[in-house]
């Protein structure tokens, strides 16, 4: 099943909060015609929100009739609505009923007092009340559960939703889980669970791991090992040392020089030689991207997957090679989806940042000469996304290298940079005089 961030606004793939994305089923002819929503109560679990509350947000935006409190877990509008258009409508409910008024995070409870909603957050303590002129919120005072009772329609989407956690981790027996309505068994289950725990504040998902976000990776990769049949994912590229070489043979010659970090010689961190881990990384994005069609359409959790599976996700080299693989001449527009990504690689180290600069370099200087003249707006893409510091960009703008590319080369390279360097001196030189001013 297909999951979507919560904040449709955040294209940040390693965004924490996720949902399912709403499907729909058009039923009946004529008068008799009505939309089934087949996953509401999923999506409403990883909202941690009644499925009756959604569904009466819906009928009320398009002014007809639902069904509030099904037995059959079919979630009725009447009138033909299209996924698309319930989904906008969805961003609607979530921006009112859902959202932190102050830090917009979907990590918030509902709570009555003297007729007022409010919505406490859990992650910044602020409470904000909910607009009561709005007609849900008149839904939801005549509809509140009972003090320490739960309505109906959301103890069976926890219940479900338990479910199919624990049917996921059957491995083989997990396809045969309740995919009731959600259209997806497995997948469903996974992306049910997956924003769930978020919303929840789930303690399961902390044991064992580093930090929160290493803690979505791992849901995501969840998501994406289980499939339709439940059999567990194989890998379809062989990254054994003789099919990484034989595919390195069918590869572009200008390709096959990014998978080689500085001709091979072994790194400091005790990595080199062949058929590194970072050849291999290298060679698995560059097949990946020519079975999707283009470097743009493979993933970025998929990729951090593969350097996790390689043990080099934590390595500053790692940043180089990405630099040199998972961009193409629209590396401008590329640059801020990627942004997650590199960030979560990076760490704020500014080994791993000169890592990346160093990659671009290679990157621009010798596989795409022709993208030298937009080597400002790379570095402008990379300061304005918090991926590398001024810091670092200053010390790297200050001399050419030959650490990466030849000494001319560089030299091209930085010259092409001019324009960005200029505007960040000036831009420090106005704060300053602001700062005086005052």
């Amino acid at each position: 099943m297909t999951t979507i961030n919560i904040r449709r606004d955040v294209t940040d793939p390693f965004y924490r909060y996720k949902m399912e994305r709403l499907q729909s089923k058009i039923e009946g002819k004529g008068n008799g015609i009505k939309t089934v929503v087949a996953n509401l109560s999923s999506v409403a679990n990883s909202l941690a929100r009644p499925p009756s509350y959604i569904i009466k947000y819906f009928g009320f935006e398009l002014g007809a009739q639902t069904n509030n409190n099904p037995n059959d877990d079919r979630w009725i509008i009447n009138g033909a609505h299209d996924a698309g258009k319930l989904q906008d409508y969805l961003d609607g409910f979530i921006n009112k009923f859902v959202l932190c008024k102050k830090c917009k995070n979907p990590e918030t409870d509902v709570n009555i007092k003297d007729g007022r909603i409010f919505l406490d957050c859990k992650a910044c303590g602020q409470r904000s009340e909910t607009d009561p002129r709005l007609k849900l919120s008149s839904f939801i005072l005549k509809n509140q559960p009972k003090k320490g009772k739960k309505d109906k329609s959301t103890k069976k989407a926890e219940r479900k939703a338990r479910k199919e956690a624990e049917a996921s981790g059957d491995h083989d027996e997990g396809a045969n889980g309740n995919g009731n309505g959600s259209g997806g068994n497995s997948p469903g289950e996974s992306g049910s669970d997956h924003g769930g725990s978020d919303a929840n504040g789930d303690v399961e998902l902390e044991a064992g791991s580093d930090d929160e976000f290493t803690r979505r990776i791992a849901a995501e990769a969840k998501e994406i090992d289980i499939v339709e049949d439940a059999k567990e994912v194989e890998w379809s590229v062989d990254t054994s040392e003789a099919a990484v070489k034989a595919r390195q043979k069918d590869l572009p010659d200008e390709l096959k020089r990014t998978l080689v970090i500085n001709g091979g010689d072994a790194d400091d961190d005790g990595e080199g030689g062949t058929n590194t881990a970072y050849d291999q990384l290298g060679s698995w994005i560059g097949t990946a991207a020519a079975e999707a069609g283009g470097v743009g359409k493979v993933s970025d959790v998929d990729i951090y997957r593969k350097a996790q599976e390689l043990g080099i996700e934590k390595k500053h080299r790692t940043l180089t090679v990405l630099a040199q693989t998972v961009f193409d001449d629209a590396i401008v527009k590329q640059i801020e989806p990627r942004a997650g990504m590199l960030r979560k690689m990076i760490d704020g180290s500014d080994r791993h940042q000169k890592a990346l600069l160093g990659g671009t370099e290679r990157f621009v200087g010798i596989e795409k000469p022709n993208l030298v003249p937009q080597v400002s707006a790379i570095l402008m893409k990379y300061y304005d996304n918090d991926v590398v510091t001024e810091e670092v960009l200053k010390s790297w703008g200050t001399k050419a290298s030959k650490k990466y590319v030849d000494l001319s080369t560089s030299k091209k390279v930085r010259k092409s940079a001019e324009k960005f360097m200029e505007w960040l001196e000036n831009a420090e030189s106005d704060e300053d005089e602001d700062d005086d001013d005052e």
